[in-house]
């Protein structure tokens, strides 16, 4: 069953979170500050009436009757001797029950109090013994602390009271303000997290409207990056994939153009001969067996070559590693030799190492070495060389035969591009070795005229950045 929370958009739970969040704290606090406001109120409360009863002890110890000049002679004239010197604090009444007649109060009037039935009652119960207890009266709380006063033979009754509730009120006044100052905090904080994550959250916006453009057959679109945070690097990754999925799919849209359009003449071909083949004739029969096995070493080799370029797109197509480039040299022109009846030359050889992969290098100068065999002839030279030059290792294979025209110069390393009409390759040889060099983020050139020595031929050279010194 799917959680409503799941319909909910990442921005919109971001802001739940942090208002929820927000909010819970704000309670937390409350419910603190409620609860240790609401406790030093208490503590005033009984150090009021602590304070109250002390003074009263103090009078009937130390003082006299003011009229007489002697001690008090009856409890009733201290209590009106007290009452009339003492003025209560705010939410608090002192009473003076005496030994006959009406009690007599001082400070602010409580018809709640004064008329009830139950503060004489919980009076008379505590006038012999003393102490303090709370009453509840008309849903309102009070502190009620009575001291017994005995002088001769009355006996009467101090008491002071103390309106909880209405000490209490300007904390409920404090936490209302406070409520509604915490309820505006929330919803300004639930703005503000909302509009951050907006912004936070953009860039993951424009990237999910980038993958849907990719869905949609949009391989160009890039997402713009402008900081410098974990997002960021998100969409230079994004950004990187984005390049490289563009590059499988046009290597791939490449692949299979390419092997269409060369595979459909060999195909052409075998299919022309299998129609006219005359299974009767042994002759014709062996010929075209022949021919058809030519056919298919040619598409065999097509396809080893198209696979080559495919996989030169790849981060593993080359595995670079410090390389002796000397003794790759001198293994290069022992392996060419092989090649063809030619006059093979070592011109030079850079005598360093170079963070390379010495068999795809190697692949390269064999593949250049065929083909300046193929333009040459018996006797013609073919030299193979390497120097260090200008912070690049240069490896070359040079021929002293037909050379390049220079009409194809520019294009001899786009694939399929052939040297001349009789060459029986696929024109992917070179188109190879531009794949390898750049691999090693270098290239290969073929030298202008003026840079060739006066003899003719074609002189090519891989040039690959490197920080080795000689």
């Amino acid at each position: 069953m799917t959680s409503p929370l799941s319909r909910l958009s990442v921005r919109q739970r971001l802001t739940g979170t942090i208002a929820l969040l927000t909010t819970l704290a704000l309670v937390a606090v409350g419910l603190t500050l409620y609860a240790i406001e609401s406790s030093r109120i208490d503590r005033s409360i009984e150090s009021s009436l602590s304070q109250e009863l002390g003074e009263f002890r103090a009078l009937q110890q130390n003082e006299v009757d003011p009229q007489t000049r002697e001690p008090f002679a009856s409890a009733d004239r201290l209590l009106e001797v007290f009452l009339e010197r003492n003025l209560p604090d705010a939410n608090e009444q002192l009473f003076a029950f005496p030994s006959v007649g009406t009690p007599t109060y001082q400070g602010d009037p409580n018809p709640t109090l004064q008329q009830s039935s139950e503060f004489p009652a919980l009076v008379a119960d505590l006038s012999t013994s003393g102490g303090s207890r709370t009453l509840d009266l008309a849903g309102r709380e009070y502190r009620v602390a009575v001291l017994p006063v005995t002088a001769g033979s009355q006996r009467a009754a101090f008491v002071v009271v103390h309106d909880v509730g209405g000490s209490r009120d300007d904390l409920h006044e404090l936490m209302t303000t406070y409520a509604l100052l915490a309820a505006l905090s929330v919803v300004l904080i639930a703005g503000l997290a909302s509009w951050s994550a907006g912004r936070l959250l953009r860039p993951v916006r424009r990237l999910r409207e980038t993958a849907q453009g990719i869905s949609d057959g949009d391989l160009g679109g890039r997402l713009e990056v402008t900081g410098h945070d974990d997002l960021s690097d998100l969409q230079r990754t994004f950004n990187d994939m984005l390049d490289r999925l563009e590059s499988s799919f046009v290597t791939q849209r490449q692949l299979l153009d390419d092997a269409g359009h060369e595979l459909r003449t060999p195909l052409t071909v075998l299919r022309g001969h299998l129609e006219v083949l005359d299974l009767d004739d042994p002759d014709d029969v062996a010929a075209t067996r022949e021919l058809l096995l030519d056919e298919i070493d040619r598409m065999a080799r097509l396809v080893d070559d198209l696979l080559m370029l495919a996989k030169a797109r790849r981060p593993d197509f080359v595995r670079p590693h410090a390389a002796d480039v000397e003794s790759l040299t001198h293994g290069a022109i022992d392996r060419a030799r092989a090649l063809a009846d030619r006059r093979w030359v070592l011109d030079a050889v850079a005598r360093t190492s170079a963070p390379l992969d010495g068999q795809r290098v190697t692949q390269a100068l064999l593949q250049l070495s065929a083909n300046a065999a193929r333009h040459t002839s018996p006797g013609d030279e073919i030299g193979i060389g390497s120097r260090l030059h200008e912070g690049r290792v240069e490896l070359w294979v040079r021929d002293t035969g037909t050379g390049v025209d220079p009409a194809i110069a520019v294009d001899i390393f786009d694939r399929f591009s052939r040297g001349d009409d009789s060459d029986d390759g696929f024109g992917l040889g070179l188109s190879i070795v531009s794949a390898i060099a750049e691999a090693h983020h270098g290239d290969v050139v073929l030298d202008a005229p003026s840079d060739r020595a006066a003899s003719p031929g074609a002189t090519f050279r891989i040039r690959i950045p490197t920080g080795a010194t000689p």
